[in-house]
This record gives C-alpha cells, sequence and structure tokens, in this order.
C-alpha cells in the first residue's frame, strides 16, 4: 500500500490489538514508520468510565491508563507488519523512568510519541511520551514481550 494511501482508522486499530472499549486507548495512527516509530492518538472525552471516580468533579486520567496507552502505540508498531500479528499478542513487561508532568482531562487530544530503543525477536524496549497541546504530560520507557495468543 502506498504511503498517501495508508489508513491507520479505528478499524484498523481494532484489527491489530485485541484491546476493547473501554480499555482500548487509541483512537488513529498518524504516522509509522515500521519497527522505528509510530505517532497516535487519543481523544478523551468526559463519557470516559474511569473518570466518574478519578476525580468526582475533577476529573484526570489516571497516570497508568497513559502508561497503558502508549504501551497499546508501540503494540500496534511492534505488531503492524508481523504477518502472524493475529496469533501473537504484545505484553507490557515492565516501564521504567517514568514521570508524569501535566494532568490530562477530559477535552484534551493526547499524543502519543513512541520509538523503539531495541527491538529483538521477542522482547522490545521503547521510549513513549503522551502529549497534549505540545506540552509533555507523561514519559517513560516501556518494556513488551511478544507471546503466543
Amino acid at each position: 500500500m502506498a504511503e498517501g494511501s495508508v489508513k491507520w482508522d479505528i478499524e484498523w486499530i481494532q484489527s491489530v490489538l485485541p484491546h476493547r472499549y473501554p480499555l482500548l486507548l487509541v483512537d488513529r495512527v498518524l504516522e509509522m514508520e515500521p519497527r522505528k516509530r509510530i505517532v497516535a492518538l487519543k481523544n478523551v472525552t468526559n463519557n470516559e468510565p474511569y473518570l466518574v471516580g478519578h476525580f468526582p468533579g475533577r476529573p484526570v486520567v489516571p497516570g497508568v491508563l497513559l502508561i497503558e496507552g502508549m504501551a497499546q502505540a508501540g503494540g500496534l508498531l511492534l505488531l503492524h507488519d508481523l504477518p502472524e500479528r493475529g496469533s501473537k499478542l504484545v505484553y507490557l513487561a515492565s516501564v521504567d523512568e517514568v514521570k508524569f508532568r501535566r494532568p490530562v482531562v477530559p477535552g484534551d487530544q493526547v499524543r502519543y510519541e513512541v520509538e523503539v530503543l531495541r527491538l529483538r525477536s521477542l522482547h522490545c524496549k521503547l521510549s513513549a511520551r503522551a502529549l497534549v497541546d505540545g506540552q509533555l504530560a507523561a514519559e517513560a520507557v516501556i518494556g513488551s514481550a511478544m507471546v503466543d495468543r
């Protein structure tokens, strides 16, 4: 498929990742260099079920879900051009150097930027950032492991 005709929308995302609502945390992919980097988006709405209790009257996206969203973007990157991706899962194996810089709230659009630091056949180390309006909201080094479904 030619670069200009690639469509990484929610249907494509669901064809790659097993996650579904309410835990699918990537809405669209904007850019991808297979096996190198990905840029993806998550639109945060007031209807997210976890915002009801985190926190009543002042909703904030839990930090662990920002990490999960970055990991899901990384999973899309790792599974993108894998011929047997339907028989594989990418597990979150480690999270290091985590920093939360600003809260993410309803109405924000989170931009996940994930780059491969080290790639082996079954294990990968990723540098991940979550940004809102160009401001860093969270960052981490994520380790992942590929397993059979």
